[in-house]
């Protein structure tokens, strides 16, 4: 793992339930700091620089959770150091770097894996096969939020690092409303800047609209001084799924409503996914992450979200970010260029 940071723990807590993984090593930018997460966690060996890390012949797959702004370059360098790589979300604020990214993974034959440890959870995967068996009828709306509230000079509301609103907490509403409904062709957002930043201030709070193919709309609001939210709703002609913990996966249920009737699903009723008790934990989707990451690994598999994924990820949130910036509505076509979209 590089860095030494809060998101960290949970990982190392998570892939101890991992049996066929195990965290080799930590690296932080200061050897003393480094050696005393290490033996928090029970990580066996640490060092002081990410480069001594990356050195290491015996290290097959890094884990990248530093603070955005610096997702794309420590990616690379692991690449072209021979590790595998799974890089927290969002991937990069932009497609160039995302691009940049995959570009060296496919000229290194390792993988490279964005984060959005959701996505693989039986929760998420659930309403997937309830929207597909037509459960809700045609798919028509989607609302998604995520709301925190973290203080000045927290590093979520640091834009040096690749802080703000949209970039910490849209990439998981994006990804929600791209993985239910397809790629938004068109998107309108309005934010508000972070005071305590100053004049180059990222955004603080931001609400889009965005179109998706077959008239489907979405929209999401962020923020980062608001009370915790997390919500997901899914609305078709026919009924709705409402998620009320889509992003931790913490519950153990999702309802679906039809008719006026509404019901409980359990999202594991046979224990088969084997899932700990509805709590306050979320170690259950970085667990499933994680092991879904080493199969692939040692399996030498094709990640159900690839290269195309990881772009149009970033392509969405290059354009709310820009509709946001502008106040003008904008197109994603140019930003999805077939060819950046190449396996």
């Amino acid at each position: 793992m590089l860095s030494t940071s809060g998101i960290g723990r949970v990982a190392a807590t998570a892939l101890a339930d991992v049996p066929e993984a195990e965290f080799a090593a930590i690296a932080g930018r200061d050897a003393d700091r480094a050696a005393a997460y290490a033996a928090e966690l029970g990580i066996p060996r640490s060092f002081g620089s990410y480069d001594e890390l990356l050195a290491d012949p015996e290290i097959d797959a890094v884990y990248v959770p530093l603070p955005i702004a610096l997702h794309a370059e420590w990616t690379i360098k692991a690449l072209q150091a021979g590790k595998h790589v799974l890089c927290e979300k969002p991937f990069a604020p932009t497609v160039a770097e995302v691009e940049a990214c995959f570009d060296v993974a496919e000229a290194a034959e390792r993988l490279c894996i964005e984060g959005l440890m959701w996505r693989h959870h039986p929760q998420t995967l659930l309403a997937q096969q309830l929207i597909a068996d037509g459960a809700i009828g045609k798919l028509a709306y989607i609302r998604a939020a995520l709301t925190v509230d973290v203080p000045p000079g927290d590093i979520r509301r640091t834009s040096a690092l690749g802080g703000g609103a949209v970039l910490d907490l849209g990439c998981y509403c994006l990804s929600a409303i791209r993985l239910f409904g397809g790629e938004p062709v068109r998107v309108s957002a309005a934010q508000v800047l972070d005071p305590a930043e100053g004049a180059d201030g990222g955004d603080l709070r931001l609400a889009a609209t965005l179109t998706l193919a077959d008239n489907v709309l979405a929209q999401f609001d962020v923020a980062l001084d608001y009370p915790r939210r997390d919500e997901l709703e899914l609305i078709g002609t026919g009924g709705k799924i409402t998620i009320p913990d889509p992003w931790l996966c913490r519950r153990g249920y999702l309802e679906l409503e039809r008719d006026g009737v509404t019901e409980r699903l359990a999202v594991d009723p046979t224990g088969a996914a084997g899932l700990t008790e509805p709590g306050d934990d979320n170690l259950d989707a970085y667990r499933i992450e994680l092991a879904t990451a080493t199969a692939l690994i040692a399996d030498g598999g094709t990640p159900a979200f690839g290269r195309e994924d990881a772009i149009g990820q970033a392509a969405a949130i290059e354009a709310v970010r820009k509709a946001a910036r502008t106040g003008a509505p904008t197109d994603l076509t140019e930003l999805r260029d077939p060819e950046r979209l190449r396996p």
